[in-house]
C-alpha cells in the first residue's frame, strides 16, 4: 500500500491505526532505516502521505513485536518458526545466559527486535534467491545496529560471539528438522547448509566490524 488512493479504497484499513514513522520506530525500537527496509519488504503495511511521509499500521508492528508476523507460506520458513519458538523458551529459561543479561533493560526490547527479525529473515534467504543480495545487506544492517546497541550496553566481543553461537546452534536445530521432515536431497541439504553458511560467515563480520568501529570511536580508558 503506497499511495492515499490506494488506502482510501482499502476498507480493511478503516479500523486501522497508522502511526507515524518516528512512533512506529519508538514502539519497535528500532532505527529509521530498519524500519523503512521492513516496510519496502513487506513485512508490514505502510503508505505515504500526499507530503511524502510515511504512516504505518500499529496492528502489523504489535504484531511483529509478539513474533507473529504474517508468513509468506514459502518453502524452508519453518525454519525460523521453530527457531524463534526454541530461543523464546531458552531465553525465558534464562538458563546459562550470561551474554543476554548483559543487555541493559532500556535496551531489550530493541535486541528482541533486532534478533527477531535476523532469524526471521533466514527464511526469506534460503526462499528467494532473486533477493539473496538485498537481504543479505539487511542482515548486514541489522548486526551493524546490534553490535553498536551491545558495545554500548558494555557487553565484550566474546559475550556477542555466545550470543551470536546461541541464535546459530537455534536455527541449525530447526534447519535439520526441515529437512528430515521434507525428506530433502543431499544436493539440497547440501545448498542450503552453504546458504546458511554465506548468511551467517557474513552476519559475524558485520557484527565484528561494528564492534571495531566503536571501539575507535570510543575515546581511551572507558
Amino acid at each position: 500500500m503506497t499511495t492515499m488512493t490506494r488506502f482510501r479504497d482499502d476498507t480493511d484499513t478503516l479500523s486501522t491505526r497508522w502511526i507515524t514513522l518516528g512512533q512506529a520506530c519508538k514502539l519497535l525500537g528500532v532505527n529509521e532505516s530498519t524500519l523503512r527496509r521492513w516496510a519496502d519488504a513487506g513485512h508490514t503495511r505502510s503508505f505515504r502521505t500526499p507530503g511524502g511521509h510515511r504512516r504505518f499500521s500499529e496492528d502489523d508492528l504489535r504484531a511483529m513485536m509478539a513474533g507473529h508476523a504474517a508468513s509468506t507460506r514459502e518453502p524452508f520458513t519453518s525454519i525460523s518458526q521453530v527457531a524463534l519458538s526454541r530461543i523464546r523458551r531458552r531465553l525465558q529459561r534464562g538458563r546459562n545466559q550470561t551474554w543476554y543479561a548483559g543487555v541493559a533493560e532500556d535496551d531489550r526490547d530493541s535486541a528482541r527486535n533486532y534478533g527477531r527479525r535476523l532469524v526471521s529473515l533466514v527464511s526469506e534467504y534460503l526462499a528467494k534467491g532473486s533477493r539473496r543480495a538485498d537481504l543479505l545487506d539487511e542482515a548486514r544492517d541489522i548486526l551493524h545496529d546490534y553490535g553498536a546497541l551491545l558495545f554500548r550496553d558494555g557487553l565484550s566481543l566474546r559475550d556477542v560471539l555466545e550470543g551470536f553461537t546461541f541464535f546459530r546452534k537455534r536455527l541449525d536445530e530447526a534447519a535439520r528438522e526441515e529437512a528430515q521432515k521434507n525428506d530433502l536431497s543431499a544436493d539440497e541439504v547440501l545448498e542450503m547448509w552453504e546458504h546458511l553458511s554465506n548468511l551467517a560467515d557474513q552476519e559475524l563480520l558485520s557484527v565484528a566490524d561494528s564492534y571495531d568501529e566503536a571501539a575507535m570511536a570510543t575515546p581511551a580508558g572507558r
